[in-house]
C-alpha cells in the first residue's frame, strides 16, 4: 500500500510537540485495565450537581435535536442578574479552558510575550503555544503565585496579557483583593490580566476584587464545573468590560455551549441551597484531608479551593513515589509538576468513603516511597 505524503500543518503547530495537558483517569484506567476506587485528583465535585440543575439538563435532553442559543441569552442574563453587571459584559463559553485560549487568540500575537507563574495552570500556557505567543514565566513565592513579580514581568518585557489563578491551581493558596488590585495597577500600558476565579466560591470573604467592568485591564474567568459540580457539560464565563467582551464575538465557537449545557446551568445558578451545601462539604473533607495527612506526619497548605496540597515531606520524587503508590493503590490523585511544588500531591475534597480509601492507601503508599528512595 502506498503511503501518501502528509499534508503540511501550518508553521505554529509544525513547531509544537503533542501534548496533553493532563492525562485523564479514564486513560489511566484503560492503561491500569481497572477503575479507580476514589476519584479524588481532578478537583471535580464529587458531590453533584444541583437536582434542580438535574431535572433541567433531562428535561432539555428532549431538545438535544436543536442547537443550543447561540447567544446564550437566558444563561448570560441569568448570570447579569446574578452578578449585578449587564448581559453585554459576559462571554460564555467551553468552560474556562476554552475561554482562555480564545482570549489568547484575541490579544497576543505570533512573537508576543504573554507572562505566567512556572508550575500555573498549565492549559493556559498550551494555548499560548498553539497560539504562537512567547511565554515568560516567574516562580512562586512560597506557595503562592508572586503578583509582584508578574508585573515586574509584564514591564519588562511589554507584555500582552498576564495569567494569575486567585484562588491558585495547584496549591490552594489566595490573595487577598487588595493585592490582586495593586496587581492590575502595576500592569504595562495595553496589558490585560487574565484573573482565573474558578475556585472563587470556596474562598474567604475579601479574596475577590469587587466587580469593576468599566475597567478593561482585566478579564475574569469563573465556571460551572466546580463548586456547581457540571464539570462534564463544559460552562465558563468570563466578565469583562463591554467592548472587551464583543470583541470574543469575532472568534468565539457560537455554537459551542450546547442546549443541554446551557439549561443545567441556569438552573444550578439558582440553586443557592446546593451551592451552599456543597461549600460547607468542601470545608468539612478540607478538614479530614488535613487530619488524614497529619496522622501520617505530613502537612498540608492551607487552601481556598476544593482540593488541599499536601507537603509529602521530600522533593518531587518522593511525591512521585507516593503518587504512584495511591494510584495502585486505586486512589486517583494528582500533583503539581515544578520544583519545588513538587514536593506536594494534591486531592481533591471527596465524600466520606472517597477519604476512607485515602486513608487506608496512604500509609503504605508513604512507607514505600520512602523505602524506594532510601
Amino acid at each position: 500500500m502506498t503511503t501518501r505524503p502528509l499534508p503540511p500543518f501550518a508553521r505554529i503547530v509544525e513547531g509544537l510537540p503533542a501534548t496533553v495537558p493532563f492525562v485523564g483517569p479514564e486513560q489511566q484506567e484503560r492503561d491500569r485495565g481497572r477503575p479507580f476506587a476514589a476519584r479524588i485528583g481532578a478537583n471535580e465535585s464529587v458531590f453533584g450537581p444541583s437536582p434542580r440543575a438535574v431535572e433541567a439538563i433531562a428535561r432539555a435532553a428532549q431538545d438535544a435535536w436543536m442547537y443550543g442559543d447561540p447567544s446564550t441569552y437566558d444563561l448570560r442574563g441569568a448570570l447579569a442578574a446574578e452578578l449585578g453587571v449587564e448581559p453585554a459584559n459576559l462571554v460564555i463559553g467551553e468552560g474556562i479552558d476554552g475561554l482562555l485560549g480564545l482570549t489568547v487568540r484575541l490579544f497576543a500575537n505570533p512573537g508576543d510575550v504573554v507572562v505566567t507563574s512556572a508550575g500555573a495552570y498549565p492549559t493556559f500556557n498550551y494555548h499560548v503555544a498553539g497560539f504562537g505567543a512567547r511565554l515568560v514565566t516567574v516562580p512562586y513565592r512560597g506557595d503562592a503565585e508572586d503578583p509582584e513579580a508578574l508585573a515586574a514581568a509584564a514591564r519588562e518585557h511589554g507584555a500582552r496579557l498576564v495569567y494569575l489563578a486567585n484562588p491558585d491551581n495547584p496549591m490552594g493558596s489566595w490573595h487577598g483583593a487588595t493585592g490582586v488590585e495593586r496587581l492590575i495597577d502595576a500592569l504595562p500600558e495595553g496589558c490585560v490580566l487574565c484573573l482565573d476565579e474558578a475556585y472563587v466560591e470556596f474562598a474567604p470573604a475579601g479574596t475577590a476584587p469587587a466587580l469593576d467592568v468599566a475597567d478593561p485591564r482585566v478579564i475574569r474567568f469563573r465556571t460551572f464545573s466546580k463548586a456547581h459540580g457540571l464539570a462534564g457539560l463544559r460552562v465558563g464565563y468570563a466578565i469583562a468590560e463591554a467592548r472587551l467582551a464583543a470583541g470574543f464575538e469575532r472568534i468565539r465557537n457560537h455554537f459551542g455551549v450546547g442546549r443541554v449545557a446551557q439549561a443545567g446551568a441556569v438552573a444550578a445558578l439558582a440553586d443557592r441551597g446546593h451551592l451552599a451545601r456543597v461549600v460547607a462539604e468542601v470545608e468539612a473533607s478540607r478538614a479530614e484531608i488535613a487530619r488524614i495527612a497529619a496522622a501520617n506526619g505530613l502537612a498540608v497548605l492551607p487552601s481556598a479551593t476544593n482540593f488541599v496540597a499536601i507537603d509529602c515531606g521530600g522533593d518531587g520524587a518522593l511525591a512521585r513515589a507516593v503518587l504512584r503508590g495511591l494510584v495502585a493503590r486505586d486512589v486517583f490523585v494528582r500533583m503539581p509538576g515544578v520544583a519545588p511544588l513538587d514536593r506536594c500531591i494534591r486531592v481533591s475534597c471527596g465524600r466520606t468513603h472517597d477519604l476512607a480509601l485515602l486513608e487506608a492507601a496512604l500509609p503504605a503508599a508513604l512507607a514505600e516511597a520512602r523505602a524506594a528512595l532510601r
